[in-house]
């Protein structure tokens, strides 16, 4: 479970904003990377399932949270200004029986990796998916959690524009944002969300009050960090912890929580802030893009 929101200059004081809460297992470790420049050229890359051929020339540096489990990242920023993050949707095709391939997270990395606006990004997403299908679990199994597939749906954005992704299996639907936009665990676009969104998946109860109250904070006016920060610890949402800032319990035990958070703010050199646990009681740490190499490698 997760929520995305983004903010392009129309609707802010400057610079486009990204945001994003991850949430997943409360036990999980989730660690922010320095991910260097690489040259791939004549091999392959490993995502968390599949091998997908290197990308034919350097990478983009950028700076990932990710799940320490898998290869791929919940959300990030890159050295040019693009950045993404992936939500969990369920739709009317059952992801199941999907063998193996890439999940949401890697396409995430990938993204971030080979992308320099959020229009190729777009692109890329839909060309992953065709060559190498979509599948497998987005929890770790080798720690004793049950398998949990799914799709996946993005928000990215660039300093001037942003889209959002959506998928089903192999299907893939896109849709340029205006000022803003934010998306939760489900289907957004509207010809999208008429054709495939679950029949069955009770967005009402744990789903629409996270979004509706996302949106309502970019309805607000200029959007700045500030407010972003503070929604993103905010507990508006759902009744039993299905919250913004998730502590959602089951049986009196948490069993999904907000484990990082981000904030973007895509200028020239982007400031980046993080949290590496629930923002309610973790505080954000600050940096610009350019500082981050030298605070985050090695971690």
């Amino acid at each position: 479970m997760c929520d995305v929101l983004v903010a392009l200059p129309g609707a802010t004081a400057g610079a486009a904003l990204f945001a994003k809460n991850s949430d997943r297992p409360p036990g999980e470790r989730q660690v922010v990377v320095w991910n260097p420049a690489r040259d791939d050229r004549g091999g392959a890359t490993r995502a968390t399932f599949v091998d997908v051929p290197a990308h034919p020339g350097m990478t983009f540096a950028g700076v990932l949270s990710r799940p320490a489990w898998c290869w791929g990242a919940e959300h990030g920023v890159n050295e040019a200004g693009v950045a993404v993050g992936n939500e969990t949707i369920y739709t009317t095709e059952d992801p199941r029986g999907a063998p193996d391939a890439l999940i949401g997270m890697d396409l995430v990395r990938i993204v971030l990796e080979r992308c320099d606006t959020a229009d190729a990004a777009v692109g890329m997403i839909g060309e992953m998916i065709a060559r190498h299908g979509q599948g497998g679990s987005g929890h770790d199994t080798s720690q004793g959690q049950r398998p949990r597939p799914y799709w996946s749906s993005f928000l990215v954005a660039d300093r001037q524009t942003a889209h959002v992704v959506e998928t089903s299996g192999n299907t893939v639907a896109s849709m340029r944002v205006g000022d803003t936009w934010a998306i939760s665990n489900r289907t957004t676009i509207p010809s999208f969300d008429a054709a495939h969104r679950h029949p069955r998946q009770p967005v009402h109860l744990l789903v629409d009050p996270r979004l509706d109250a996302s949106r309502a904070v970019l309805a607000e006016g200029p959007v700045s960090t500030e407010r972003l920060a503070r929604h993103l610890a905010s507990h508006a949402g759902g009744a039993d912890g299905w919250t913004v800032c998730m502590h959602a319990e089951q049986d009196g035990m948490v069993v999904e929580a907000t484990t990082a958070s981000m904030i973007v703010e895509l200028g020239d050199d982007p400031v980046v802030h993080w949290a590496q646990g629930s923002p309610c009681t973790t505080p954000y740490s600050t940096a610009r893009f350019s500082e981050l190499a030298g605070l985050l490698s090695g971690r």
